[in-house]
């Protein structure tokens, strides 16, 4: 979760939605996304909305040891809010921060509040985030048997000075053993996160990250460019001049490495920054992002949707917990997006899927620009032949321009939902 929040407008202390948000429910899938805001120390290219302990001091309502009591809380107030509909959540996301530094039985509290209010799908995807270090073999059997199912960790690279400027923790060997020890404790599921682009790295240290990757054996890896934020330690590096900024061509260079790498190891691409060995390996959790989902954000920081109203909750844990104990919302401030909006989300989001996008969300200047796209090799032919957009590989590397130059008028929406 970003450390900055939207302006918004004020969100009603109750909570409570429009009727016409309420409608679109049980229409399009419904997963929960838990957001466990606490580090053990912040990497120096993090702009999330985290805190290490000596940040939050004693504030009350700030501890781990009462963050699951205030999750559990809110995750009551969700169901309160949408009503009795029948929501079954098929995917729960635990992210950060760090989620493993709550003990295995508090996350498993937090699922168990899930199932209770709203009850999970037969197939459900229960998804934690974990840094390497955060976790042990016995950990993640304990986490296994409270009901997750996938496991996500941080691995970035595989380069001891790559990781020094990241300022990572974890040791180059660690993500790979983290593999084997969730296998052993019976993870199906295993994503290993990756970054690249990072000030002194080489195309061969990049490779080596692909590499030892690939060895650990997992059916899901993404890997993101690594993007400078304003307000973090590598940003004033940066500034001062101790470290390059990253070079576009080069995040393209190491993009292309990365498909080639992963494409011959038999992961495929699915997503723009995201690959899995089969379609039934993708992350459903974040496939619900991107094709429009609903779904509700619990924790400091979190935004949720539901029926085109997005809203987010107050930073602070302690803000966060104060609320949820007063029996008020803890959402800072809300949107109600307008049609144009929704639509423009829809095609940035749906064009970055291996699927791509129906060509009938497009109105005429967006469909001509989707064929003017086709003819400069960045959407398929084939696919555009067959009612889609699908980017192609450099479409990839153009993805958010391409989307802009299929975006129809605001005039053009006017009466649509």
């Amino acid at each position: 979760m970003p450390s900055t929040l939207p302006d918004g407008e004020p969100a009603p202390p109750s909570g409570e939605l429009p009727a016409s948000a309420l409608g679109e429910l049980g229409e399009r899938p419904f997963g929960i996304y838990v957001h466990v805001p606490f580090c053990a120390t912040r990497c120096g290219y993090c702009d999330f909305n985290t805190y290490t302990a000596a940040e939050l001091g004693s504030a009350p309502g700030a501890s781990r040891a009462t963050y699951a009591d205030a999750a559990i809380r809110e995750i009551r107030l969700a169901r309160r809010v949408l009503g009795g509909v029948d929501l079954p959540v098929v995917s729960v996301f635990v992210g950060g921060g760090t989620p493993t530094l709550l003990p295995p039985t508090d996350l498993g509290r937090i699922l168990r509040a899930v199932q209770d209010e709203f009850g999970l799908a037969p197939d459900a995807e229960v998804t934690t985030e974990a840094n390497p270090e955060s976790v042990d073999e016995r950990s993640l059997t304990a986490l296994r048997a409270h009901g997750f199912t996938r496991v996500s960790f941080g691995m970035q690279s595989a380069r001891p000075h790559v990781l020094a400027v990241l300022e990572r923790q974890h040791t180059p060997g660690r993500a790979v053993r983290c593999v084997e020890e969730a296998r052993s404790a019976g993870f199906d599921h295993v994503n290993l996160d990756l970054i690249y682009g990072t000030p002194g790295e080489s195309a061969d240290d990049w490779q080596a990250s692909l590499d030892a990757a690939i060895g650990a054996g997992p059916d899901h890896v993404s890997a993101y460019a690594l993007i400078v934020e304003e307000g973090t330690r590598l940003a004033a590096r940066i500034r001062r001049g101790e470290l390059p900024m990253p070079d576009d061509d080069v995040l393209a260079d190491r993009y292309v490495q990365a498909e080639e790498t992963l494409s011959r190891a038999g992961l495929s691409w699915y997503e723009i920054s995201n690959w899995a060995r089969s379609p039934g390996d993708r992350c459903r959790h974040n496939l619900l992002y991107w094709t429009g989902g609903h779904w509700w954000g619990v924790g400091p920081g979190a935004h949720s949707h539901v029926g085109g109203v997005r809203w987010w909750n107050v930073k602070h844990p302690a803000a966060y917990a104060e609320r949820l104990a007063q029996g008020l919302s803890p959402a800072a401030g809300r949107e109600v997006l307008d049609p144009f909006t929704r639509r423009f989300e829809r095609i940035m989001l749906e064009l970055r899927l291996v699927d791509g996008l129906d060509l009938e969300v497009l109105d005429p200047d967006g469909r001509a620009a989707a064929h003017a796209a086709a003819s400069e090799g960045l959407l398929e032919p084939a696919a555009l032949r067959d009612g889609r957009a699908v980017l192609t590989l450099r479409g990839r590397l153009l993805a958010d321009g391409v989307a802009r130059d299929l975006v129809p008028t605001g005039e053009s929406l006017a009466g649509q939902a």
